[in-house]
């Protein structure tokens, strides 16, 4: 199968943008879900714990979203299911899959001090699940439109087909 570097670029926007999304709805989610879990926070403060780490997580968390989407444009059209549902299914698929590496960031994360413990808090897993269901819709549907096929027009033969089906006489060829 050949690579189609247009559609894996329109998909790394998407990711872009599904994480800026995911980013920009994490202080509201904080509150409802009552969970301090910040992923621009232990993402930015694994690599710097000076003033930087706001600006550093950000980019990694779309940097993550662009790869993200870059693999889910180029394997979506491949999962058999119905393509409303292909972001949302990914994005859990991979949270049920990551999640466990937090109890590894619990214990070993260069700032483990100053975050909340995230592997046992129930409310930092449903936010988390939370946040991975959004990304996956914001996704899956913004692919889905850059990506979509361009639709082959139908012609319409209501014009040369009467109903009798012998075709209709202001369409003959006439002689002048």
């Amino acid at each position: 199968m050949p690579v189609d570097r247009t559609r894996i670029l329109r998909g790394a926007l998407a990711g872009t943008v599904a994480a800026g999304v995911w980013a920009a709805q994490m202080p509201l989610d904080k509150r409802v879900f009552g969970s301090d879990f910040d992923d621009i926070e232990l993402l930015g403060k694994a690599l710097t714990r000076g003033r930087a780490w706001p600006a550093v997580g950000l980019a990694l968390h779309l940097q993550n979203g662009a790869l993200f989407g870059a693999a889910y444009a180029a394997l979506a059209p491949l999962l058999p299911i119905p393509s409303w549902s292909r972001g949302p299914v990914a994005a859990m698929f991979e949270h049920t899959a990551s999640w466990p590496l937090n109890a590894v960031a619990d214990r070993v994360h260069p700032a483990r001090e100053e975050l909340p413990t995230l592997f046992k808090s129930r409310r930092a897993l449903a936010q988390a699940t939370w946040r991975h269901l959004l990304f996956g819709v914001v996704l899956g549907e913004l692919e889905r439109r850059l990506n979509a096929e361009p639709e082959v027009e139908i012609p319409n033969y209501d014009e040369v087909v009467s109903s009798n089906g012998h075709g209709n006489l202001e369409h003959t060829a006439s002689f002048g």
